[in-house]
């Protein structure tokens, strides 16, 4: 069977883009002499459209451009494409057979997943059965759509699959595509969309199996190719496949967004050090420009290691001292401690926005997931930015990754974190033990009082490159207002304990949150706490030490 899967990069609403790619995907396929070109999910509109699809003239325009597509290909190899598709019920996500300037057959999905970024009820209405289709070349085939090679569906006469798929990435993604596939029994022949889309990361890796399930063969992981799947298949390591998805979220993002210079602060810390290696390697070292913002806190060796790591890398760097705004603003407003603190940061932020602003860049964010969990970073300061490479690393990760740039100084790698936002400043936890235990927290969605006190400062940071299961960003909806109180196991519903439960209320108010664990804990911390607790510290036999003030959590109990 010559099937040519063209794994190729759409953009969101970009209609004309998308059909000159697919058409030239297409002229490449007639080369090649396939017998069928397939294309990934709703390359038409791109993918995911999301909400675009309620706007009044899209669909229209996609249905126009499925015209354009069907008169441009009355020559060649029959196609699949993936396209909205409006129906009497509503609206389909659809694969679409075009074969000599006619639609010649429909498959809608049929398995509309609801799970994390996905929201496919939304906008679509299922499909109820698959037909088995039969062109020139290709035994009786069936088409699936995406979640529909994952779930149970009822079996057909068909001894091959052509499955079309906008899978993001995920780490270890690979393997369990695999297996779906290999679940059905049958000849899959597996095409993946690539390219990024805001926090989505599409990796490719296109494959063919055979009716055992043996790897026929694939297309390349992190970019686009059109071809026949070929005997190879990339095994990268877990710290290289984060690399290369990283790379390509960022140079995904600006590309389709238009932009062309990326800013950051580069502090001589791991995060803001790996920021500016994933940068420099995504757009070109001439498209990016780092900051050094050194304040009275700053030791001299972190200015020296972002100026080594700048120079490694051939981006520009400009050392703007911070002490000049630092010092009359801390004496306009009078403010000490942990205010004056969180006022270096923000300070750092407006000197970052206004270079922004002067060569119409755009801020790349250096926060990690760790740091997110905990909350441990300043509104409007270090928290700001547009873009977040790493706000899916956790913090051992990001130091798993650094390991692949030998472009980042020692010094950088080997010394404690720290803020430098106050004299002699590390940060007080511990990371390597405390990060996997929060990552869980996340992974198993599950909600503490401690997690859910930092809900709003992530409503209010980047967009988040994905690259875990469960990310802080579409595929999370944990609200601000919220507590969780559960009335105790033996806990009756008549009069007198119902009054007993709202008596315990903290503040007086009928029905107003407590909180109440298992095991007496409890708290009285509003979850939406303000900074008025800017100084972390661990609950649960972890470090004590409060010696920085980011606006973070003032505790979390593991």
């Amino acid at each position: 069977m010559n099937i040519c899967l063209a794994q190729i990069d759409s953009r969101i609403g970009d209609l004309a883009g998308n059909l000159d790619r697919i058409l030239a995907a297409h002229r490449r396929a007639e080369r090649l002499q396939a017998d069928l070109v397939v294309y990934p999910e709703l390359v038409l509109s791109g993918y995911p459209p999301r909400d675009l699809l309620f706007e009044p003239s899209f669909l229209p325009a996609v249905e126009r451009t499925l015209e354009l597509l069907k008169a441009a290909t009355s020559e060649g190899p029959p196609l699949v494409v993936g396209t909205p598709l409006r129906c009497q019920q509503g609206l389909h996500n659809a694969a679409v057979v075009l074969h000599r300037g006619r639609q010649v057959a429909v498959q809608a999905k049929r398995l509309l997943p609801g799970q994390d970024v996905f929201h496919e009820n939304r906008w679509f209405v299922p499909g109820q059965q698959a037909e088995v289709l039969s062109l020139p070349g290709l035994p009786p085939f069936e088409l699936r759509i995406c979640e529909d090679l994952w779930g149970e569906l009822p079996s057909t006469d068909s001894t091959l699959v052509i499955a079309l798929n906008a899978s993001p990435y995920r780490a270890g993604i690979l393997p369990r595509r695999l297996q779906a596939a290999r679940r059905t029994g049958k000849s899959v022949y597996y095409c993946n969309a690539v390219g990024a889309q805001d926090e989505l990361i599409f990796d490719g890796g296109s494959f063919a199996l055979d009716r055992a399930g043996n790897l026929l063969g694939a297309l390349a992981r992190f970019e686009e190719e059109v071809d026949f799947p070929v005997a190879r298949f990339q095994e990268l390591n877990q710290s290289e496949e984060l690399r290369r998805a990283l790379v390509l979220g960022i140079r995904g993002f600006f590309a389709k967004n238009g932009l062309r210079h990326a800013v950051l602060g580069l502090s001589g810390g791991i995060d803001s050090a790996l920021v500016a290696c994933l940068a420099a390697e995504a757009l070109g070292s001439g498209r990016v420009r780092a900051l050094a913002l050194p304040s009275r806190h700053t030791d001299p060796r972190s200015t020296e290691s972002a100026a080594e790591l700048a120079g490694k890398l051939k981006i520009a760097l400009e050392v703007v001292p911070l002490e000049p705004v630092y010092e009359p603003a801390r004496h306009l407003l009078g403010v000490t401690g942990t205010a004056a603190e969180n006022l270096q940061a923000r300070l750092r932020m407006v000197v970052l926005m206004a270079r922004v602003n002067q060569i119409s860049g755009l801020l790349l964010n250096t926060s990690n997931k760790t740091e997110l969990t905990l909350g441990y970073g300043t509104l409007y300061g270090d928290l700001c930015g547009t873009l977040g490479p790493l706000n899916d690393l956790t913090k051992p990760q990001v130091y798993q990754l650094a390991r692949l740039y030998p472009e980042i100084p020692e010094l950088i790698l080997s010394r404690p974190p720290s803020a430098e936002l106050c004299e002699g400043q590390i940060d007080p936890f511990d990371y390597p033990d405390l990060a996997p235990h929060l990552e869980e927290l996340v992974q198993k969605q599950a909600w503490s009082p401690e997690l859910a006190r930092s809900e709003h400062k992530r409503r209010q940071g980047p967009i988040g490159l994905k690259v875990s299961e469960k990310a802080f960003g579409t595929g999370r909806f944990i609200p601000v207002t919220a507590r969780m109180i559960y009335p105790p196991e033996d806990f009756c519903y008549h009069k007198e304990r119902t009054g007993a439960a709202l008596e315990r209320s903290q503040d007086g108010q009928p029905g107003a949150p407590s909180l109440y664990f298992a095991g007496g804990r409890s708290t009285d911390e509003p979850a939406n706490a303000a900074e008025r607790a800017d100084r972390p510290g661990l609950r649960g036999g972890h470090s004590q030490q409060r010696s920085g003030s980011r606006g973070g959590l003032s505790g979390i109990a593991l």
